[in-house]
């Protein structure tokens, strides 16, 4: 099964998987895939997270493939260019660090996959010479993006090529109009024909070393070549008898596993309907992103071990602040001793067992707004995660990871796995994950009706950038979300909108592949928010 958001890159993954690939090949060409579709989404310029159930070891493997800041951009002179602004800005050459999605697919094919390296982008080669008809979903959040670009002044010295390479008929594309990118076409042939190594040195690096200095970026042939990624062990914590997995920082997947610590300190409820678990929720949310805030960062630069805010003792003293009638207006971190120490998702499953979860992204759309006009993508802007106050662990420097968003899930019950997940939108992915999770786990839904049901987003509180909305926040609800939660909520104090923007109030696009042990096979789910749909074979 492969489960996606856009329909052509899950068949991607199903040709795949017809061949005799892996569950690894088919995620990696429909991500591929996915690159040429949403290309203000996710492509080779982001960066890449993703975790593995491998069914020969049964082990969980986690792979980190994010990219550094320049070594030759210091923060002093980062702090001048930005002319005593507080936060990094959403776009821009400043914004740039390098691209580890590349290195990602490399990494994960070397040591899961079966067919041939060059076998996996066939299907986006030919999606991108011969073109596709843009999604409803996609065109929204494309069009958006490209509007926001062409206003913002530190890309001047660039819109032309973009322009030129993603608004082609002087607009984004309407609905179902159909795009091609013979550019990215011809990355994609280099990536097949030489490997992953190409992307990183020769002339493609040349190309993108061309591109961040022409914008008045930083990212040099060293940087790109010191590329590298970590295969790393995923973090977990229990929530009603299963075990939910996360990579840890540089990602905010710990976030989520903080919320479900606190919440799996009540008794679970019968159905999604109690005003009680959703009160709860939002203050969860509040107290673990105040963590977020201060403590999550490049592993190399931290003095806090994740297991510390994940800690039986620390979890309930942190649950322990949770009000059940009044809202909580002071979001601050918690106090942890300190020892010696926009984005496309995308799921698969294979016969034998394999599950993948990975989660690949540009942050913004169409990410820093720099083009590789040769080879027909946009780089990212996660430099714009780092935070500008001295002291912070996640205070920009050189060659430093920044703080990420993106992040895989996974669920497994007695060594086994049972669901391959994940959500985009940002901050709203650990909010995703959880409603999602406690929808599957504790309330009941199956994969497919637990992304369609409406969700809550809150807004507010700190964030590990530096930026800072006080007070209570703001609790966004789709359309048709039960008035008399509602009701109940602003009883409690809590400050609600109706989502008035499917891009701007964007509750997170979720896709799901529950493993079913007693029947076999997969059930899969796929979100209506986005364009695509879980397929299986």
């Amino acid at each position: 099964m492969v489960a996606s958001s856009q329909p052509l890159a899950s068949l991607a993954g199903i040709d795949m998987l017809r061949a005799g690939g892996s569950a690894v090949d088919a995620a990696l060409a429909a991500n591929a895939v996915l690159a040429v579709t949403e290309p203000q989404m996710c492509g080779p310029g982001g960066d890449l997270f993703a975790m593995v159930w491998d069914s020969a070891s049964r082990r969980l493997h986690g792979l980190n493939a994010s990219g550094r800041a320049p070594l030759s951009l210091s923060s002093d002179a980062l702090r001048a260019a930005l002319a005593g602004e507080s936060i990094m800005p959403a776009r821009g050459p400043l914004t740039l660090t390098t691209p580890g999605a590349v290195a990602g697919w490399q990494a994960l094919h070397q040591r899961f996959g079966r067919l041939p390296w060059s076998r996996l982008f066939q299907p986006a080669i030919e999606t991108a010479e011969r073109g596709f008809a843009v999604g409803v979903r996609s065109q929204q959040s494309w069009s958006h993006a490209a509007g926001e670009l062409l206003r913002e002044p530190r890309l001047s010295a660039c819109l032309a090529d973009f322009r030129q390479l993603f608004m082609p008929q002087g607009r984004a594309p309407e609905p179902g109009e159909s795009y091609r990118n013979p550019e990215l076409a011809r990355l994609f042939r280099e990536l097949a024909a030489q490997g992953g190594d190409a992307f990183y040195r020769g002339a493609i690096s040349e190309a993108i070393v061309r591109a961040s200095a022409a914008s008045g970026g930083s990212i040099s042939a060293v940087d790109l070549e010191r590329a590298a990624v970590d295969w790393v062990e995923p973090l977990c914590t229990r929530y009603r008898n299963h075990d939910i997995h996360a990579l840890p920082p540089n990602g905010q997947g710990l976030s989520a596993l903080q919320m479900l610590a606190m919440l799996e300190t009540s008794p679970p409820v019968a159905d999604g309907d109690d005003p009680a678990w959703w009160h709860r929720y939002l203050e969860a949310k509040k107290l673990a992103f105040a963590d977020r805030a201060r403590h999550y960062a490049d592993p190399d630069f931290v003095d806090v071990a994740p297991a510390d805010l994940l800690s039986d003792t620390y979890i309930r003293t942190r649950a322990a602040l949770i009000d059940p009638a009044h809202a909580r207006a002071d979001q601050t971190p918690g106090r942890v001793a300190v020892p010696a120490s926009d984005t496309t998702y995308l799921c698969v499953a294979d016969a034998d067992g394999m599950m993948v979860s990975l989660i690949q992204s540009l942050f913004v759309p169409f990410g820093s707004g720099v083009v590789v006009a040769p080879y027909g993508f946009a780089l990212q802007s996660r430099g714009s995660g780092f935070s500008l106050e001295p002291g912070h662990p996640n205070v920009h420097a050189p060659g430093k990871r920044p703080f990420h968003t993106i992040m895989p899930g996974f669920v497994t019950r007695d060594d086994q796995p049972v669901l391959s997940f994940g959500a985009i939108g940002g901050d709203m992915q650990p909010q995703a994950q959880v409603q999602i999770l406690a929808r599957i786990l504790e309330f009941g839904c199956d994969a497919q009706r637990a992304g369609e049901l409406p969700r809550l987003r809150h807004h507010g509180g700190p964030a590990p950038n530096g930026d800072h909305q006080p007070g209570l926040g703001v609790v966004e609800h789709e359309p048709g979300f039960p008035p008399e939660i509602l009701a109940a909520l602003a009883a409690r104090g809590h400050v609600l909108r109706l989502q008035s923007h499917p891009v701007t109030g964007f509750a997170g696009g979720y896709q799901g592949i529950i493993r079913d042990s007693v029947k076999g096979g997969y059930q899969g789910g796929s979100d209506p928010r986005l364009d695509g749909c879980a397929l299986g074979l």
